[in-house]
């Protein structure tokens, strides 16, 4: 944990190898505590996330009258309330820097007769709700928002809502979630489209829990996500795979670091979140996969990454909702690769916990890379020659902005310069990441 730590450097590795223990996925951590505090009956978690983002999620569901008991490091029990047992809060819900937590949250507390009102950091507090109010507003449910569409937000929800058809402009999985956990208890059908298929774990784990929810491809090329309100969550003992997203950055790592091998055990390769894996592979990544298997719904294997001379590529525009979060770690890696990667729809970025393209653009051009941003687009110059390793020259500070990915992407880049890089606000990598440092330098990081 780095808590009460602001500044992070890092300096040259010899290399990154090893054995790596990754922790439980963020996204699915956020979900079965959720999904199992409406279930009937008592659900065992085990591997849940440690992080402050996922513990943001649990105390919100305990201020909701949930009973959530950690045994240890390792398990947690959850005795769910059922689909109408949720109570309203006595204090108003601190998501923390969760965006996944507040905005699943809002749609689980509208599909109830309760009022809650959910608050968030400076950088939660500036990120857009709208787009999770406005389709929530449409089945009945009440929004108070100071007319700004952004935190605190006040939300009364109602026992049966009304049923919703959907087209979302863009493909997201919180939006998704949202609409469906609020669709639980209305009276009909309640669908959602989107123009490509996000982030599946909820309909997986709903189904993991006895809900039936029909998914498709229309002949217009849209995903759409339904089910009917009514059905009952069933307790279900869950294990939670080990996060891709977190991985991402040790399999960075390990390409860009000469004389590297690593491999991480069960990590996560649901289809929506191997779109780095994809790119990485591309551009001539060493990437072994192999242990395929199925666990509580979702797809787990083992993988091995070895240092790699890696070239520039065009990543598909389509493929941005597989790997949104990682595009900060993949400007990383293209900037050590020879030629240039062009990074299109990503304009979901700039909405993020910052605007992620402007910052990462930044610190790649402090850092002696030719970057083009757009609105939506970004374009890395790498700096390595054909079949070769880039030198990065390094020796420059800069801020995170208290972004937990761009900060942990810089930490990264570190390990190939050659002075020091010094990254400010560091402590959110506690959000999604909290071993991070020490998962690191256990394999031959100099994060200090």
């Amino acid at each position: 944990m780095i808590k009460n730590i602001n500044s992070l450097s890092s300096k040259t590795s010899d290399g990154i190898n090893g054995t790596c223990i990754i922790a439980g996925d963020k996204s699915i951590s956020h979900r079965a505590l959720m999904f199992s505090s409406i279930a009937e009956g008592t659900t065992q978690i085990t591997g849940l996330l440690q992080s402050t983002d996922v513990y943001s999620t649990l105390n919100a569901l305990r201020e909701l009258g949930v009973n959530i008991l950690t045994q240890d490091q390792n398990v947690v029990r959850v005795n769910g309330v059922g689909m109408h047992g949720l109570q309203s809060p006595k204090k108003i819900l601190d998501l923390g820097n969760s965006g996944t937590g507040v905005r699943l949250l809002m749609g689980l507390v509208g599909s109830q007769q309760i009022t809650a009102t959910f608050t968030g950091d400076e950088s939660l507090s500036k990120r857009p709700m709208r787009r999770i109010t406005n389709p929530l507003s449409e089945m009945g449910i009440q929004i108070k928002d100071n007319g700004n569409g952004i935190l605190p937000i006040t939300v009364s929800g109602r026992s049966n809502p009304l049923p919703l058809t959907y087209n979302s402009p863009v493909a997201s999985a919180q939006i998704k979630s949202s609409i469906l956990l609020a669709g639980l208890n209305a009276r009909g059908l309640t669908s959602v489209s989107e123009p490509t298929k996000s982030r599946d774990h909820t309909e997986r784990l709903l189904s993991h829990f006895g809900v039936f929810v029909d998914t498709k491809t229309n002949v217009d090329g849209f995903y759409v996500a339904s089910l009917t309100g009514g059905a009952k969550l069933k307790a279900r003992d869950i294990t939670i795979p080990r996060d891709p997203s977190s991985a991402a950055f040790l399999i960075v790592a390990a390409l860009i670091t000469k004389n590297s091998c690593i491999s991480m055990p069960n990590i996560g390769i649901n289809p929506q979140r191997v779109g780095l894996i994809t790119t990485l592979r591309e551009m001539g990544g060493n990437i072994e996969i192999t242990n395929v298997r199925e666990v509580g719904g979702e797809e787990v294997a083992d993988i091995k990454v070895s240092s790699s001379s890696l070239k520039g590529v065009v990543v598909p525009a389509e493929r941005a909702p597989s790997m949104i979060d990682e595009y900060p770690i993949l400007t990383i890696a293209a900037a050590t690769a020879s030629g240039s990667t062009l990074m299109e729809n990503i304009g979901e970025l700039r909405h993020k916990e910052t605007d992620r393209i402007a910052v990462m653009a930044k610190g790649l051009r402090l850092a002696g890379i030719n970057v083009d941003e757009a609105a939506s687009s970004m374009c890395v110059h790498g700096l390595a020659e054909k079949k070769g390793f880039a030198t990065i020259k390094g020796g420059f500070r800069i801020s995170s902005e208290h972004d937990h990915r761009i900060a942990m992407s810089f930490l990264t880049l570190g390990l190939i310069s050659e002075n020091m890089i010094v990254v400010d606000g560091v402590s959110t990598i506690d959000t999604s990441f909290p071993s991070f440092v020490k998962t690191m330098n256990r394999h031959g990081a100099r994060i200090d």
